[in-house]
Order: C-alpha cells, then sequence, then structure tokens
C-alpha cells in the first residue's frame, strides 16, 4: 500500500497544548498512521493529497449523540419546550414509530453530517431496545458506520424501570429486568467491542438516566458488571434545575455526590451535559477523572444553560464536546458545535473566557481522552491518520489574519477538502464516496412523512 502525502496546507493544528497547539509542514502517511510531518518528499508510487488553501486539524471526536433522532428535527410539538416538555412530546412521542428502516436513514444522516463536519469518531448513545422491534438497532447503527467508514462507540442505553409525564397518553419508553440489560450488554460487546486504542468499534454500558431510568441500587450492580466486562460507562447527568431538585428531594445530595455513593465517578466514566454543578460537585469530577462530553448547543435550544465546561478544565478536569441528540440541536455539525461553545462562554464569562484552541482541544483530545482511544485525537507522529483538512477558500473565510482558527470562529458549513480515518479517505472533495445525499434527503422525508402520519 502506498503511502499519503498532504503537502501545501497554511498550517496545522494540532490538538496538543502550549507550544505544540500549531504546527506547519507536510505530513506523511503510512499504513494509516502519521509517520512524519515537515519536509516530506513524495516517492513516485505515493498518493498526494493537494492542500493548497486549507487547514489540517486532528479527526472531530463527538462523544454523545442520540442518531435515531436525526428525523425528529423541528417537531413543532417541543420546538419551544424545556426537557422534559421537550422528552415527552418529541423522543417519548415518537420512538415506537421508528422501525428498521427509518433508523437506518436516521443513522446515515446523522454519520453524514458528522463527517462532512470533519468527524472522525462518535459515541452514539442509542437508548431504545424492545422485543417488540423485531430487528436490532445496535447491528443496524453499527453496520452504517461501518459502511461510511467512521468510528463509532455505542453507548447502549436503556432502562430498568419507566418514567411518568404529565399527560396519561405518553407512550412508555421500554424498559427491561436488569439482569436482561447486563446480558445484553455482554453479549453487544462480544460481538462488536474491540478494545484497541484505535479501535472502529467500542461498547459502552449507559443506562439512559440515572435516577429515573434505574433503581439506586441497581446503579452499583451496573458499574460492578461493566467493571467486570471491562467496559467504559456513560449517562445524561444535571442537564437541568429538575435532576438537582429531584436528587436533593430524594436522596438529600446534589447528583453528583449522589451517584458517588453508588460507583458512578471515575476515569471509566464520562456523563453528558453536567450544566448545573456546584464547585464542589466540579471539584469532585476533577478528583476523580470523570468526564464531561459539554453539548452547547443542545442545551442553549432547550434553555437548560451554559455548562462550566471551561472550569472544569482549569481544574484539571477531562472536557470533551459532542453534539447531542438532532432533535434538539435539528443538526449534527461539529464545526458549529464548537463556534457555539467558542462564543456562548464568552458571552456569559467574558471575552478571555475561552480561547478557539481550547475549544478545538476539548472536540479532539479530549474526546479521545474520554473515550480512552489513545491513538486518536491529536496530529502527531505516530498517532493513527484520523485527519480533517478543511477548504478555507469561500468567502466566510476571506481576510483571516490567523486562518489556522477560521472553521472555529467563522462557523457555518464546513468546507471539507478531504476527511482521512486511519489513513483511508471517507470524504473526498467534499463528498463522501458512494453516498447519493439528494436520495439520502428523499428517503429522510419519506421517514418524516410516515412518522408524522
Amino acid at each position: 500500500m502506498s503511502d499519503v502525502i498532504i503537502r501545501g496546507a497554511a498550517g496545522i493544528l494540532t490538538g496538543l497544548s502550549g507550544p505544540l497547539e500549531r504546527t506547519s509542514g507536510d505530513i506523511r502517511v503510512r499504513d494509516g498512521k502519521i509517520s512524519a510531518i515537515g519536509a516530506v518528499t513524495p516517492a513516485p508510487a505515493d498518493t498526494v493529497i493537494e492542500a493548497d488553501g486549507c487547514v489540517i486539524y486532528p479527526g472531530l471526536i463527538s462523544t454523545h449523540h442520540h442518531l435515531f433522532q436525526s428525523v425528529l428535527k423541528g417537531v413543532q410539538a417541543g420546538i419551544d419546550l424545556p426537557l422534559e416538555g421537550w422528552l415527552r412530546t418529541v423522543p417519548y412521542s415518537y420512538w415506537h414509530k421508528l422501525d428498521e428502516d427509518a433508523l437506518e436513514v436516521a443513522a446515515t444522516v446523522g454519520l453524514a453530517e458528522l463527517l462532512l463536519s470533519g468527524t472522525t469518531t462518535i459515541a452514539d448513545h442509542h437508548y431504545l431496545f424492545t422485543e417488540d422491534y423485531g430487528f436490532d438497532p445496535a447491528a443496524v447503527i453499527f453496520e452504517v458506520a461501518e459502511r461510511l467508514g467512521i468510528r463509532l462507540v455505542l453507548c447502549r442505553g436503556g432502562a430498568t424501570q419507566g418514567r411518568a409525564f404529565d399527560i396519561p397518553h405518553t407512550q412508555p419508553m421500554p424498559y427491561e429486568p436488569l439482569d436482561l440489560m447486563i446480558r445484553q450488554v455482554g453479549d453487544l460487546a462480544a460481538r462488536f467491542n474491540d478494545p484497541a486504542p484505535d479501535s472502529m468499534r467500542r461498547v459502552v454500558f449507559a443506562p439512559t438516566t440515572p435516577p429515573w431510568s434505574v433503581k439506586p441500587d441497581e446503579l452499583d450492580v451496573i458499574a460492578d458488571a461493566a467493571r467486570a466486562m471491562k467496559l467504559r460507562m456513560h449517562s445524561h447527568l444535571s442537564e437541568t434545575h429538575v435532576y438537582v431538585d429531584f436528587c436533593l428531594e430524594n436522596f438529600g445530595k446534589r447528583p453528583v455526590q449522589w451517584v458517588a455513593e453508588h460507583q458512578w465517578l471515575g476515569s471509566d466514566i464520562w456523563f453528558a451535559h453536567l450544566v448545573h454543578l456546584d464547585d464542589s460537585e466540579l471539584r469532585l469530577l476533577a478528583e476523580t477523572g470523570t468526564g464531561m462530553a459539554h453539548c452547547p448547543q443542545s442545551n442553549c435550544r432547550l434553555g437548560s444553560g451554559v455548562a462550566a465546561a471551561d472550569r472544569l478544565a482549569q481544574l484539571g478536569g477531562r472536557v470533551s464536546l459532542a453534539v447531542d441528540g438532532a432533535a434538539s440541536n435539528e443538526s449534527c455539525d461539529m464545526i458549529n458545535e464548537m463556534h457555539c461553545a467558542w462564543q456562548v462562554h464568552r458571552a456569559v464569562k467574558g471575552a478571555q473566557a475561552l480561547r478557539a484552541e481550547e475549544v478545538l482541544r476539548w472536540a479532539t483530545a479530549g474526546g479521545a481522552d474520554v473515550l480512552d482511544l489513545p491513538a486518536i485525537g491529536t496530529v502527531e507522529v505516530g498517532k493513527a491518520a484520523d485527519l480533517a483538512i478543511f477548504d478555507l477558500a469561500q468567502p466566510r473565510y476571506a481576510g483571516l489574519h490567523d486562518p489556522l482558527i477560521g472553521p472555529i470562529v467563522s462557523g457555518g458549513s464546513a468546507h471539507l477538502r478531504h476527511l482521512l480515518v486511519g489513513g483511508r479517505p471517507v470524504v473526498i472533495d467534499g463528498a463522501i464516496p458512494g453516498l447519493d445525499l439528494a436520495a439520502l434527503s428523499r428517503r429522510a422525508a419519506g421517514v418524516v412523512r410516515r412518522l408524522a402520519a
């Protein structure tokens, strides 16, 4: 197999910190890994990718998503509701209508948008598992990811109990006995989990939302089972004030302190959102190495607030970035997620609150750290060649004095020239090989019509 040479880029943001965060030169890719950065002379047999007018980032990593929601964007009944009302009117009202075709279309839509925004790795928190489906949702999502060439961490969700809402006709979410859930996760891990540092497939134990989806003592059982299977753990936590109030009223503790009593803090765990934390909770997360999947666009859209991701990072904590589900975001674009993160922290805390380079670290090295994929996340020799090559030859970027931060600070739709995953091209000249986007849009429109009917 010939080497790949990427040459002529305006510069590279590496995902590293300090003086190593920026570099320049050409990149040689050999056997799926970065073998040289700097002055690189192509051999006659090498494949050369011209990157003139481009900047290079590590492949972006989204650490919390719900791919099934890609066919539930802009549902009118939930568009102006906060989280609890939105849950009732969108995912809880539509989940039972999602057949295998709808899930395959949703996963393809979501992963295509992620790829075209420079994303090479995604953690999908899928929590819809029921015998009534007659198909395996996890297998469907893994198959789409394999077809498109993206790294997938499947966070296997689920519940052992239902959650009541304020109207009687809400479709109950599926739930299962705890022993069945543990067995199903173990079976899924045996089929798909690859512990390699550059794995294309991982499985994570991810009950949907403590304290509502599982009983308190079951959290301990799940933690023991996950660690016995050498699987990481993930869930939602402290997304709104409702989480905090519920835990204080029922357990006498704030959410992070409560999960700590049930073995749910540690370097093998990360939580989505973590918006409503006090300083003691932030320090506890940092001290235990528990990670955050920061989802600023979804939190803004639902009016949930702005997570103290910057404060957690200052305390030495582990911060990553994520798009969350498209039903509470209306897209799943990591470029706009970075742009939102960069702006919203500055809007609330001042112009010096967050640098663009730090946002990129959350979206790359931070994600690799939280997902325990040490072979990806940065542009440096020896790492997997997960590389996003962004074309700046658009009016949006014209006039930039610092082109390296252009994709982050200018926002908008990314102009991706090429995307490599382990050295393999998955986006070429802004297109996903073999994927007809117009046909995909027509299929998605058909799914929406069926769901609405």
